[in-house]
């Protein structure tokens, strides 16, 4: 009877590994951990995998890998790999923390373009006392959710609470009390013609890579404001820049880019309508990763199977 250990493979940079590699271990002293990029180990060897963007072909080298681990609910990342075993479990990193989280950075940049907060900093920084500014009523501040899963359905729910009408849109229709369904191409357009405020917690998947385009932007009230907390893949930076820059739009909230780190160059950074985070809306805790790795190799190996597996003909 072999006695080898089962080998986890991190395939993060390098930097990142110590984030969750001793809250594995300490969780599973007999595992043996190898670092991709730091430790030698033997293809043949590894059982499972973690990982948010795979080299492509990586997996493929691996003829005895039973899963693979998603450290984030999106996993764009491994569908860039055409040569990702089909055969291998892929389990999305779905988490009640993760969430909730981002779920309130769609509700707080909401709120921040609702009250018009961004004003109000520059009225700071300028010494200025300025009352009498009109404020749009909640009731009136059409709310628009891209994306009606798990995070987004809680973020439409916290503001359907707050007040504001809202609508959500994604693939097929959802039934949630208090928010309006729309689905499919067909009601994209209407969708976005009845939202003042638009947030997109969409998965990044062909059909919905540049969804937040010139002809969406067109498509939604003068004076609407866009939220992007999914991937950076959805939107198309230069359209939203000229949509900004002729006033049709009237601010935007960015917490994922095409390329990451930001680049020094980008006009991103200081557009005067552009509020950017570093793609921080929902951070994965090593705690709850920890679990939710040793949970899932529990499971493979007493013949169970993983939560929330990854259909790779929808793309998440």
């Amino acid at each position: 009877m072999s006695t080898r250990k089962k080998t986890l493979l991190f395939v993060v940079p390098v930097n990142w590994a110590p984030l969750w590699e001793g809250q594995i271990q300490a969780a599973d002293p007999t595992l043996d951990i190898k670092v991709q990029g730091r430790d030698a180990y033997l293809p043949n060897d590894v059982d499972y995998a973690l990982s948010f963007r795979p080299p492509p072909g990586l997996f493929a080298s691996l003829p005895n890998l039973k899963a693979v681990f998603s450290l984030g609910a999106g996993v764009d990342g491994f569908m860039l790999d055409a040569d990702f075993p089909r055969h291998v479990p892929l389990a999305r990193f779905v988490n009640k923390w993760l969430t909730l989280e981002m779920a309130q950075y769609a509700v707080l940049h909401t709120l921040m373009h609702h009250r018009q907060q961004r004003m109000f900093d520059a009225f700071q920084k300028n010494h200025q006392w300025r009352q009498g500014i009109p404020q749009r009523k909640t009731v009136d501040t059409r709310v628009g959710i891209l994306g009606l899963g798990e995070i987004g359905q809680l973020a439409g729910e916290r503001l359907r609470d707050l007040g504001f009408p809202v609508a959500g849109w994604s693939r097929t229709k959802k039934h949630v009390p208090g928010i309006e369904s729309f689905a499919g191409e067909a009601d994209l357009k209407p969708f976005l013609a009845r939202t003042d405020i638009l947030t997109c917690l969409l998965p990044l998947t062909p059909a919905t890579r540049g969804i937040l385009n010139a002809e969406a932007f067109a498509a939604m009230p003068v004076g609407a404001a866009v939220i992007n907390a999914a991937r950076g893949g959805h939107l198309v930076e230069r359209d939203l820049i000229a949509a900004l820059d002729s006033n049709h739009l009237s601010g935007a909230t960015l917490d994922v880019f095409e390329t990451e780190p930001l680049p020094e160059a980008s006009p991103l950074w200081e557009h005067p309508k552009i509020t950017a985070t570093p793609h921080v809306a929902g951070l994965t805790d090593p705690k709850e990763a920890a679990r939710f790795v040793i949970e899932g190799m529990t499971k493979i190996e007493s013949g169970g199977k993983l939560e929330n597996l990854v259909d790779f003909e929808r793309g998440y």
